[in-house]
């Protein structure tokens, strides 16, 4: 194969983040639960946001981030996702093509506007969002430009978008265009009630061998393999995939490979303002240390500045400079 063009090719939903700031109250009066994300129609999304406060826009989504992320480290990053031929979706394509991510997919009218977040973020830090999927859920194999795909070093996939069937076919169309093209395959759980509603599913792609990067946090990483113990999840799918990833928040991060385990601390911050994107840039280092083969505990410990920066700030995408953060790491 020719060498890649693009070190990290990112699918997601391609999500506009509506952020604001919200009390514990707040949530309790809306009936939602701390840190947890729920899928939301057009009419709940019209009606939280007429009661929420004032918010911050943003283009956002998970494998979004995590592409604006790569690009951010200098990475060659690419982007598929749909959207809508409105407002907020042009809004969203010059943000992320700004951020130096190539984002080609057409966009499209499928009935429904481009997807949109309403990410409530409480005194703590925690996020709790609340996501209309619109286009992004309608996102079909044949939008996919395969030889991005086959130019690509690594195909990254959101779990996230594993939800509605249309582009859970693009998702496994991609897969197998990356695995002929001998390119690495990485997965992100994305959030517990991604691997409670498809548990099944994404222990058939790690049982069929298609998937050489896994990303989770413990909790996922728990669910997934259905036992309240870090070390016994870890044991039982560390032996699915190539390499493993996992996040522990404050308590740093770990990943294994064949039979070497690594772990890292969590970098200081000066404060937590907003978790939101966290695991997200944890990604985008992890995955530019290893498209420059900088082998685990160097990929581990950019992976945590990413995270690190992301979190002492509003919103899922990096304003510092990052390259500058990593510093001897890419040395």
């Amino acid at each position: 194969m020719p060498d890649p063009s693009l070190d990290v090719l990112c699918i997601g939903n391609a999500i506009v983040d509506v952020i604001a700031d919200a009390t514990d109250d707040f949530l309790t009066d809306e009936g939602l639960v701390k840190g947890t994300m729920r899928l939301i129609d057009a009419g709940e999304a019209e009606r939280l946001y007429a009661h929420m406060g004032p918010g911050r826009q943003v283009s956002g989504g998970s494998a979004g981030n995590t592409a604006a992320g790569v690009a951010a480290l200098g990475g060659r990053a690419g982007f598929i996702g749909q959207v809508a031929p409105d407002q907020l979706g042009e809004f969203y394509r010059h943000d992320l093509t700004a951020a130096g991510v190539e984002f080609i997919t057409p966009a499209a009218d499928v009935g429904v506007p481009t997807a949109r977040s309403m990410i409530l973020v409480t005194p703590d830090g925690h996020r709790t969002m609340n996501t209309f999927l619109g286009a992004a859920q309608h996102l079909p194999a044949s939008a996919l430009d395969e030889e991005q795909i086959r130019g690509s070093a690594i195909l990254y996939l959101e779990g996230y978008l594993w939800d509605p069937e249309t582009p859970r076919y693009a998702m496994i169309r991609a897969i197998e265009v990356a695995r002929r093209a001998s390119r690495k395959i990485a997965f992100t759980l994305s959030d517990i009630f991604c691997v409670d509603r498809h548990r099944d599913g994404f222990g058939a792609l790690l049982d069929d061998g298609r998937i050489d990067i896994l990303f989770a946090n413990q909790a996922e990483i728990e669910a997934l393999a259905g036992v309240p113990h870090l070390d016994t999840a870890i044991a039982a799918v560390s032996g699915k995939v190539e390499t493993l990833v996992v996040t522990r928040s404050e308590d740093g991060a770990l990943a294994t490979r064949g039979g070497e385990r690594v772990e890292v601390p969590a970098e200081p911050i000066d404060a937590l303002v907003d978790t939101t994107g966290a695991g997200d840039l944890f990604a985008a280092g992890f995955l530019v240390g290893e498209a420059r083969g900088l082998g685990l505990e160097r990929s581990l410990r950019l992976g945590a500045i990413c995270a690190a920066e992301v979190i002492q700030h509003y919103g899922a995408r990096p304003e510092a400079d990052l390259r500058a953060l990593a510093g001897e790491l890419f040395a």
